[in-house]
């Protein structure tokens, strides 16, 4: 049984804000922003939600996979900045498409969500009983930055990308390698707090919580962990590293992406980069990069791609696959 993506899609809000349009806001500059990390600008909700734009983005993967929302019999959504705490993301993505059928839950791995969420959808596919899953990456982040700590809002964007997953007779295309692992031990390096308990027998006057990042440690643990896992799950597929066409990672930071490659000993040109127009979008910034890559053309039949996200947990994922 082969466990294929056969659409994408993506979304992101139309409000497009440089480093120079922060600079106007914050002790910061263009040419700090972009030297340490490569982000040129991201798109910040303004009249959008983390739903809205899952939707969107939804329809378009189904367009292009030719599948009606009736036929999926599964989503999953990955995200941090859902709109409720319930109904889920998903439930609401179910209700706007008009998915009766389907399964629907969610997913909170952060920046390595969507990764989980496809190795979840594609175990539920090999089973048997269901046939059709659309997995879901969706963030608004903007929300939960402190906008005048600039060493972190500056690094995030907010958007949605979205695959669906076809379960299809036959071996050795799709999904063939899978690795997740979590390191809960150094989760605090990135965090950010929930609502504080509150209630008639205790009072709580505590200010919002904020993302915050320890971005050296962050990026210590990142370029020794994904190589790692990119290169157990290409093993586990049985390929070798050379053989791979593109590795779609996190799109987190330009210096982590330059270390992965050098680490893997593999050419830039096989790492394609969005983070330049859309920053850092956690949960979403795999699928969103998939969806551009492909709707470029720089994906063909039977190309050997590997996906892989790392963040907050902490969390990470590698997933390889014949397109």
């Amino acid at each position: 049984m082969n466990i294929k993506i056969i659409g994408t899609g993506s979304a992101v809000p139309k409000l497009r804000v440089t480093n120079d349009d922060l600079s106007k806001m914050m002790d910061t500059s263009d040419e700090w922003i972009k030297s340490r990390t490569g982000i040129e600008a991201r798109h910040i909700a303004v009249e959008e939600t983390t739903t809205g734009l899952a939707v969107e983005a939804a329809k378009k993967a189904l367009a292009m996979a030719a599948v009606s929302p009736e036929e999926l019999d599964l989503i999953i959504a990955a995200t941090v900045t859902a709109d409720k705490f319930f109904p889920n993301l998903s439930c609401e993505v179910q209700s706007a498409l008009g998915a009766v059928h389907a399964v629907s839950f969610d997913i909170s791995a952060a920046c390595s969500g969507f990764l989980f969420g496809l190795d979840t959808a594609a175990r539920y596919l090999k089973q048997g009983g269901y046939n059709k899953a659309l997995i879901i990456g969706a963030e608004t982040l903007s929300k939960i930055m402190d906008w005048n700590d600039r060493s972190t809002c500056v690094l995030f964007g907010d958007g949605a990308g979205a695959a669906i997953l076809s379960a299809e007779e036959g071996e050795g295309e799709g999904i063939l390698g899978m690795i997740q692992g979590s390191d809960g031990g150094r989760g605090m390096v990135l965090n950010c707090s929930n609502r504080p308990v509150n209630n008639p027998f205790v009072t709580n006057d505590a200010a919002l919580s904020y993302t915050s990042m320890n971005g050296q440690e962050v990026y210590k643990f990142a370029v020794k962990t994904v190589p790692e896992a990119i290169t157990q799950a290409v093993e586990a597929a049985g390929f070798s590293m050379d053989e791979i066409d593109l590795f779609i990672l996190h799109q987190a930071n330009y210096r982590i992406i330059e270390s992965v490659a050098k680490r893997l000993h593999q050419p830039m040109e096989k790492f394609p980069t969005n983070l330049q127009e859309c920053g850092n979008i956690s949960a979403a910034s795999v699928p969103i990069l998939l969806d551009n890559v492909n709707n470029h053309g720089r994906i063909g039949k039977g190309n050997k791609i590997v996906l892989a996200g790392f963040g907050a947990g902490l969390t990470w994922g590698a997933t390889v696959l014949v397109w």
